[in-house]
């Protein structure tokens, strides 16, 4: 199971490498307050002195240390130490003074020295035989009252560094106090309890235990009754200021702290120290790598799975740029086709669209409209009376005349041309949708080419446009075939006709029975349709009238017949019988014949948007764009790729063959390196 921890490691090279922490990977978090013994305790568990110090916040970006152990010495027999920055590749650092020297320079350079922080991790690999293998995380000391020239919120922005590393499932937490405090105030147990309440994944470190006042010791919060901690309490003596100024070595002071332990905690002593603290994180970190390492593996191969396919939605860089041109118009012309026929590779599930759009446009929305329209709507009975007198002249009619028919169909059937048009406008809007749709689901390269994607947008647009005057033309030209020739010789219509005509002969033969009998026939039928005799309903009785009313006043007595041509007819009165018949001949009628028109409308139209509008655009889209796009002096520009493609397309080609090199490094361990 040691090689666990090598593993864990050779992940966090890998990871370092893409620059990202989408990998939740084992390790350790070591969390304190300012000057709680955090920088003591590692050097300790490093056995030199490598870290910054000095007043305020030291530590200001997260430093990820790798303990690697190795047994290595050089040609005259001395033991080897070194250490290796991320940032710096592969220059070796065998000074540890140069090595905080560049933890300094390094936290500058993206901190600034106004003593501000930054979540961006410093990478430190030390190798030493006298270290254990152990990844630990030093993060910045938490602090309450910003002093200097420190942010205000600076206690905020450490707060929200800690918590975003120790909320790691896989992080331990390595709670350091110091024992000259009151454990019960502890900031670092504080922050640990708010992320792992139960505290399964803390250990408690008691710093300073020398430090404490005469009399007190600490043998109540090592054994945990004041704080109870799942994973233990360690306590340590730590090098004072005064020994490291006087650079007093670490294995001096781990010997020193030994002898501390035995005299003041003899039956703890073997249970606490800087060594007893090290064995201890590298068996809880091996363990904890054992459990999480299933999960682990899991994990990476599914984010393996995602990259792969997000890089290839990206697309291949362009080498060719003739042939992916020509291959991007055709295949957006093929799923623009396909989209209108159904048989498109997405299928849209929210909505309907493209053809079973236009189809429910033609039957449903366009079928019901028309369906909806009243065949006499916009007539009323006294409309219809007054254009069988006008289609009379100047004569009374005997019969209803036809003229009068014609005339009041055609304003009934013109009243279908507004649907017709609304028809062909709402089809155009679909197929201007489909656009977007095949640019969306089907066609994802072309996001890859921003402009192409708009010049193709524009070509389509621009024959859609053109079309659309041919197509409404046409539907124009279908409703006036209609009005230019009223068949009345229609087979649906004839049923119609024949009801007309048997009720003319219906009013011929009563109008003859009516009549008196001291009138011949052929002069009854000369005085017209009413047939009075009394001299007030004729025209000379009219006139009579009219002469009598210029008798009455001033003016010749052809006076009273221009006044009677100054009175309105009246529009509204109770209609005579054989008025009320004549209009319900012409209402029987004009619906007639309304429903044939309506029908064929109903059929012609769709057929008309369907030729010249849809297949249209089908059969001609290709060789549209080719004929539009596809020059040699248009490459370049239509395939320049958007600024930030080629940068993701790097990235995720990156994390890709970091988590495939994450995946053979799992793969590498055994079983029995598990137990």
């Amino acid at each position: 199971m040691e090689a666990l921890i090598p593993v864990i490691n050779k992940l966090q090279d890998v990871f370092n490498t893409v620059g990202t922490d989408i990998i939740q990977l084992p390790q350790i978090a070591v969390v304190g307050t300012q000057s709680s013994g955090k920088s003591s305790v590692l050097e300790s568990l490093v056995g030199r002195d490598l870290l910054p110090r000095g007043t305020g916040i030291v530590t200001r970006r997260p430093l990820i240390l790798q303990l690697v152990h190795v047994d290595r010495k050089n040609e005259d027999g001395d033991v080897e130490e070194w250490g290796k920055f991320l940032h710096t590749k592969n220059k070796i650092y065998s000074d540890f003074d140069e090595i905080r020297q560049e933890i300094e320079n390094e936290t500058e350079r993206v901190s600034g020295n106004n003593k501000g922080i930054s979540d961006d991790p410093i990478h430190l690999k030390i190798f030493s035989p006298h270290v254990v293998n152990l990844t630990l995380v030093d993060l910045p000391g938490i602090t309450k009252v910003p002093v200097g020239d420190q942010p205000k919120d600076i206690e905020i922005q450490i707060r929200d560094l800690i918590l975003k590393h120790i909320s790691n499932p896989n992080c331990i937490i390595l709670a350091v106090t110091a024992a000259n405090t009151d454990m019960a105030t502890s900031e670092a147990l504080k922050v640990a309890r708010e992320v792992d309440p139960d505290g399964r994944r803390t250990l408690a470190v008691v710093t300073k235990l020398d430090l404490m006042d005469a009399g007190t010791d600490a043998m109540d919060v090592l054994m945990g009754r004041v704080i109870p901690v799942k994973l233990g309490i360690i306590g340590v003596v730590n090098r004072s200021q005064l020994d490291i100024n006087n650079k007093k070595f670490v294995a001096d002071a781990i010997r020193d702290e030994y002898a501390f332990l035995q005299k003041k905690y003899p039956s703890l002593a073997n249970r606490n120290g800087t060594k007893y603290l090290a064995r201890t994180l590298n068996r809880l970190l091996m363990h904890h790598i054992r459990d999480c390492l299933p999960e682990l593996k899991t994990r990476i191969n599914v984010l393996a799975a995602q990259y792969q396919s997000l890089l290839s939605s990206y697309g291949e860089p362009v080498e060719d740029q003739s042939a992916t041109l020509l291959q991007l118009i055709t295949k957006f012309a093929t799923e623009y086709c396909n989209t209108i026929e159904g048989t498109a590779k997405y299928i849209e599930t929210a909505e309907l669209c493209g053809g079973a759009r236009i189809c429910y446009i033609f039957h449903e929305t366009f079928g019901r409209t028309l369906e909806s329209v009243d065949p006499l709507g916009g007539l009323s009975t006294i409309d219809i009376l007054t254009a069988i007198r006008n289609a009379t002249g100047p004569r009374p009619s005997l019969f209803v005349p036809e003229i009068s028919f014609e005339l009041l169909v055609k304003k009934q059937v013109k009243r279908l041309e507004e649907p017709s048009l609304r028809c062909v406008e709402l089809v155009h809007e679909e197929m201007q949708r489909i656009i977007q749709h095949c640019s969306n689901y089907s066609t994802q390269e072309l996001q890859r080419f921003p402009k192409l994607h708009e010049a193709i947008v524009e070509v389509v647009t621009s024959l859609l446009r053109k079309r659309l005057p041919i197509t409404n033309e046409m539907v124009h030209n279908l409703v006036a075939i209609e009005l230019a020739y009223i068949n009345t010789k229609h087979p649906d219509f004839a049923d119609a006709c024949g009801v007309m005509n048997n009720n003319i002969e219906e009013q011929r033969r009563n109008r003859m029975r009516e009549l008196p009998a001291a009138v011949p026939r052929d002069k009854a039928a000369a005085a017209g349709p009413q047939g009075e005799q009394d001299g007030t309903g004729s025209w000379r009785g009219m006139l009579k009238k009219g002469e009598e009313t210029a008798g009455s006043g001033p003016g010749s007595p052809l006076k009273g017949v221009v006044n009677l041509l100054d009175v309105p007819v009246p529009v509204a009165r109770k209609l005579s019988s054989r008025e009320q018949r004549d209009c319900e001949v012409i209402e029987r009628l004009i619906k007639s014949y309304f429903l044939i028109v309506r029908k064929n409308i109903q059929d012609s139209v769709p057929k008309a948007v369907m030729h010249f509008l849809v297949n249209h655009v089908k059969d001609s889209l290709q060789s549209e764009l080719v004929g539009q796009l596809y020059k040699s002096g248009l490459l370049n520009d239509l395939l320049t790729e958007s600024e930030d493609m080629a940068q993701r397309r790097k990235e995720a080609a990156d994390m890709l063959q970091a988590l495939q090199r994450a995946s053979q490094v799992i793969a590498e361990i055994r079983e029995t390196h598990l137990w």
